[in-house]
């Protein structure tokens, strides 16, 4: 993010009212916006220099300096200031979803098929919550891998588990068959938050930084804040998950008893699968990521009891994404 580049003045957090809920679902529309992937390095070297001469300087945000810090938000991560690195950016989000989630929303995969994009997705998932986490405590390689193994074994067991129980339920074809499309949506979000704790544990145990937020130093790590770091993170992504491993399986189940989609061949349903999930999933983010701010206030009452000494009655953290 542009609050990692050092100068003498805080930079603003955005160019909308993060307070608002519909502040931040703009501000993360431009943080996810694909078309930040376009930027070069000197394109981020550009931005660096500009938003560089605005905080040690003394003129006010312009149109060229807002685009500048566009660029740096959707570019580098908020702990060290480095480049994240491209396919896990926020701003590659969707698109690199997009190939795994259509997998995952195959109709008839079959075994092999339903293990092999639950692992692909839980591979993704690890790689982003990586990327994005608080760096503050970085996990061991041993513990990286661990966890990813955990994570991969909670979705493929929910997966196939829920794939050999559905067929036996006794209800109508039309609801086992709803059922069954939404194997992979139960699979993703129970999946999804166990990954999320298990990649971020080690904050869990060792805190994570929080800061005065009149002068950005560290006065601390703190096991409470990484508490609402890393939940509000898990349920970030199950609200991401659910409109778009739920809403285009039951639309496609419906198109699929029309007279078009009963004409016409695999392709042209794969076609419309892949247009559903696009179009949703594009709409969904900005409004998911927005539901908790990424920079987070907290009040020192809701911390540990050396945070509730301090002056300031509140302070913050990077929630990571």
């Amino acid at each position: 993010m542009a609050s990692s580049v050092p100068g003498n003045r805080s930079l603003p957090d955005s160019a909308y009212d993060l307070d608002t809920y519909w502040g931040r679902v703009k501000h993360c529309a431009e943080v996810s916006d694909p078309r930040m992937l376009l930027n070069t390095p000197s394109d981020i070297n550009r931005a660096k220099k500009l938003i560089a001469e605005w905080k040690n300087g003394d003129g006010p945000m312009t149109p060229t300096l807002w685009t500048a810090k566009r660029v740096l938000d959707s570019t580098l991560h908020p702990d060290n200031g480095e480049p994240v690195m491209l396919p896990f950016r926020m701003s590659s989000y969707v698109l690199s979803n997009l190939v795994v989630t259509v997998g995952m929303l195959t109709p008839n995969l079959g075994t092999a098929g339903t293990l092999f994009w639950q692992i692909a997705n839980q591979s993704l998932n690890v790689a982003v919550n990586t990327a994005n986490a608080n760096k503050s405590t970085p996990l061991t390689t041993k513990q990286l891998i661990t966890s990813y193994f955990m994570a991969v074994t909670a979705s493929c067991s929910v997966a196939l588990g829920l794939n050999a129980l559905v067929p036996r339920l006794k209800v109508s074809p039309s609801v086992r068959l709803v059922l069954g499309r939404l194997v992979p949506f139960a699979a993703v979000v129970s999946a999804g938050v166990v990954n999320v704790f298990l990649m971020r544990s080690e904050e869990l145990r060792r805190g994570i930084a929080v800061y005065n937020p009149e002068n950005n130093e560290k006065v601390g790590d703190s096991k409470k804040a990484a508490f609402y770091a890393v939940g509000e993170t898990a349920l970030s992504r199950v609200i991401n998950a659910a409109p778009v491993m739920a809403v285009p399986p039951l639309i496609l189940v419906k198109l699929q008893k029309t007279k078009f989609m009963r004409t016409r061949g695999k392709f042209t349903e794969a076609a419309v699968n892949l247009g559903l999930i696009s179009l949703v999933s594009f709409s969904a983010l900005p409004f998911a990521l927005a539901i908790f701010p990424q920079k987070r206030f907290i009040s020192t009452k809701k911390l540990e009891p050396e945070f509730q000494k301090l002056p300031e009655n509140r302070l913050w953290f990077n929630r990571g994404m």
